[in-house]
């Protein structure tokens, strides 16, 4: 039984590794029947009263889909009383995606996720899950996040590639896909049919095994904590690492500080190989130094961990902030110039947080990032 079930686990990994040709101008569009956000199964025949329909592959976590979002919604909503049906299908799988590829989003790509991220950009279309067979995905064979697919009445598919020649919307010049969509529906022959795509490569099934082994490193960084006078906490606050520093009051007693703990590792994972930092503060005695260090090991902490260097806490607590007089958890997000830009008494809202560390790192290596954070 067991070499049977050996053969199959490697019979599903080889099929997960073979090549995902996308699919060729002329052919009928591949039948689905996919979970949408909206709670309801969505298929290929929904569509069938819709004279020109069109599939976006897109996701959540990829910066360039995410600039993309405005101009989606825009093509839902030019062409809705056109005739014109468009869905988009998230195909990554959650679970091959690194916390290292999630630095430019909030949340990622599994179905709860998608339905966050739909109703804090207000969707105007119909948002469907791939990501646990990815069986569409495959038939399809989207090469990035997002890429466009245009069939006709037929649903012979016409157009497919990009949606237009850039991902910084100031700077297009070619509506791909509108100069599809509006040939189409004159009666005329796309003149473009093909367009290279770029954005994020689709996360197959078969990238588990890279997740994984993220998580392996992980548990593997070493775990310290530090004493911290008064002085230490001054310096904190004031802020000089040149980043983005979110720093969090906690102790082993409070159910709230260990409720939230894993969350705010997680958002360190997947934004400290940007400008971001986070420090811990246990607010525990000194000599309770055993029981932080427990917490911390089983968290896997390895971000910069601090603890109570005094037994007199209210000294402590004036000497980071004289305005702080309540308990723990108490959070602090810091500008690199020491501007308080979140500060929250109790557990935090961590997708109010993360939101709001996006739309205050620095951008330079992907402008607009920042402002896509920073409107709604």
């Amino acid at each position: 039984m067991w070499r049977f079930l050996a053969f199959l686990l490697l019979s599903v990994a080889a099929f997960a590794d073979e090549p995902h040709p996308t699919l060729a101008i002329g052919s009928s569009a591949p039948d689905f029947a996919l979970p949408g956000i909206d709670g309801k199964i969505h298929k290929l025949s929904d569509y069938a009263a819709s004279k020109v329909l069109v599939i976006v592959f897109t996701c959540n976590h990829c910066p360039t889909a995410q600039l993309y979002e405005p101009r989606i919604k825009k093509l839902a909503a030019d062409y809705a009383n056109k005739g014109v049906a468009l869905v988009a299908i998230e195909p990554n799988n959650a679970n091959a995606i690194r916390l290292d590829e999630l630095g430019y989003t909030d949340v990622s790509d599994s179905l709860p996720e998608m339905k966050i991220r739909a109703a804090y950009r207000h969707f105007n279309f119909p948002y469907l899950y791939d990501g646990e067979t990815q069986s569409v995905s495959r038939a399809y064979g989207p090469k990035a996040t997002p890429h466009v697919f245009i069939f006709d009445q037929q649903r012979k598919l016409r157009y497919e590639g990009r949606i237009d020649n850039s991902q910084r919307e100031s700077l297009v010049k070619t509506q791909d896909a509108r100069n599809a969509i509006d040939a189409l529906l004159a009666g005329k022959p796309v003149q473009v049919t093909h367009t290279g795509v770029f954005g994020c490569s689709t996360k197959w099934i078969s990238k588990e095994a890279s997740r994984a082994e993220e998580m392996k490193k992980i548990e593997a960084e070493p775990v310290t904590v530090d004493l911290a006078s008064a002085d230490d906490l001054k310096k904190l606050r004031a802020n000089t690492t040149g980043k983005v520093l979110l720093v969090n009051f906690w102790a082993t007693w409070c159910g709230p500080c260990v409720h939230e703990f894993p969350d705010i590792e997680t958002t360190y994972r997947m934004y400290r190989l940007r400008d971001f930092d986070l420090v811990m503060v246990a607010a525990n005695m000194p000599d309770e130094k055993a029981g932080v260090m427990k917490v911390l090991e089983r968290e896997h902490a390895s971000s910069r961990n601090l603890l109570f260097g005094s037994t007199d806490t209210y000294a402590m607590q004036a000497a980071f902030d004289p305005k702080w007089e309540s308990g723990v958890p108490y959070t602090v997000l810091l500008a690199p110039d020491g501007k308080v830009l979140y500060r929250e008494e109790g557990e935090v809202d961590i997708l109010k947080l993360r939101r709001i560390i996006l739309a205050n790192l620095p951008d330079p290596d992907y402008i607009g990032h920042r402002a896509y954070w920073a409107s709604k």
